[in-house]
Formats: C-alpha cells, sequence, structure tokens
C-alpha cells in the first residue's frame, strides 16, 4: 500500500496540541513531551497507506472514511488508539483498554521513541490488520451497550441540553458506557447530580470519562 500524503490541516496539532484545553500551544501542553513519539507514530500510519484527517483536535488515520487508528499525547506518554482493537489478535500483548469499562477501543502507550522504533513492524501489522477489518466490515459487539441504562438526571440533562446531546453522541459506544456507569453507580440523586455536572465540559470537549 503507498504512503499517504501529510495533511497540512493536521500539522498544528504537533507543535501546538489539540486546543481543547487551556494548554494548547504552551510549553505545558502534553504535546511538546513527546514530539519525537507523536511524530514517529504518524509516519508509521501515513507508511500504511491510510488518510490523515484532524478530528476531535488529533490526528485521526482512516480507510475509506473510516476510523482506524489515532495518535495523541497524555501527559505520561504518547498514544496509538485502535478503534476496534477488540476485533485485533494481539499476539504481542501489548493492546490496553484505556479504561475499565472500555468494549471497543484498545490502545498503546509509549514514553520513547526507541519503544516505538522497535515495535514499528508489530504496529504496521496491527495496523494492517485493522484495516482488513474495515474491509471485511467487522463489527464490534455493542449489544450490552443498547441495553445499557442512563440515570434519570443525565437523560433529563441531555434533554435540556441539545449541544450536551449532540457531543454525548459523539463519543465511542466505549467513553459512552463509562460515563453511564460512572453517573448511575451512587445511590443519591444528588450525588449523581453532581457527577453528571463535574463533567460536562469533559462532554462537550470531545473527551471521556478516563481521557
Amino acid at each position: 500500500m503507498p504512503n499517504s500524503a501529510r495533511n497540512p490541516k493536521v500539522d498544528p496539532f504537533f507543535t501546538e496540541g489539540c486546543g481543547r484545553c487551556p494548554l494548547g500551544g504552551t510549553p505545558e501542553c502534553k504535546v511538546r513531551n513527546w514530539p519525537d513519539e507523536l511524530e514517529r507514530l504518524r509516519a508509521i500510519a501515513l507508511d500504511c497507506g491510510l488518510a490523515e484527517e484532524l478530528k476531535w483536535g488529533v490526528p485521526c488515520y482512516t480507510y475509506q472514511n473510516s476510523n482506524v487508528v489515532i495518535v495523541s499525547a497524555l501527559k505520561d506518554c504518547s498514544v496509538l488508539s485502535f478503534f476496534k482493537g477488540a476485533l485485533l489478535k494481539d499476539p504481542h500483548r501489548i493492546l490496553e483498554k484505556p479504561g475499565a469499562n472500555t468494549r471497543a477501543e484498545r490502545v498503546i502507550r509509549f514514553s520513547d521513541v526507541r519503544e516505538i522504533e522497535k515495535l514499528e513492524p508489530v504496529l504496521k501489522a496491527y495496523i494492517a490488520e485493522a484495516i482488513e477489518a474495515e474491509r471485511a466490515g467487522l463489527k464490534v459487539d455493542y449489544k450490552e451497550d443498547a441495553e445499557l441504562q442512563y440515570p434519570a438526571e443525565f437523560q433529563k440533562k441531555l434533554e435540556e441540553d441539545p449541544a450536551l446531546k449532540a457531543a454525548f453522541e459523539a463519543l465511542t459506544p466505549g467513553r459512552q458506557r463509562a460515563y453511564a456507569l460512572y453517573f448511575s453507580a451512587p445511590k443519591q440523586s444528588k450525588t449523581r447530580e453532581s457527577r453528571i455536572e463535574k463533567y460536562v465540559q469533559q462532554i462537550l470537549a470531545g473527551r471521556g470519562l478516563h481521557d
């Protein structure tokens, strides 16, 4: 598969960050911690022939308009995330769930560019498998998510705030599930409402509970 071209719209991420928090463009921005790692992950994704787009403020790599992987930065590591990582065989046991309740997404975390270089053939093989899953039309089974119940306090909040509803529905099913479980856990309505209010801005920013 031929290498893909870099998308100029994505370039600012690698120097200024995703822009979803006040640290964007400052020396404290998380992308400043991992410049070499993020660039190497970018090159690997492009070497696999994926199209480069900017989604949710971060580089997203797609195959025929389907999301395959995302490159991002956390405070303590750089991350390669597979949207449907649960479908991958993972013979090297390097994929992790980003959260306990995640269904589809799987991530690989890096804190040294040498780790990425050492694993490059493996990463490309995993991406190739993810592309084949898209070609084959494979889907992650979300039956359990369809039956998930949201607390009344959160349902009311979504009905009152169309922007919040749209942002929540744009989250991956795994992130939606994590929020639903977290918001439902307290026995008292007041505590549930407090949890919901605390994470409204995070949902509006397109971030999951553990992002």
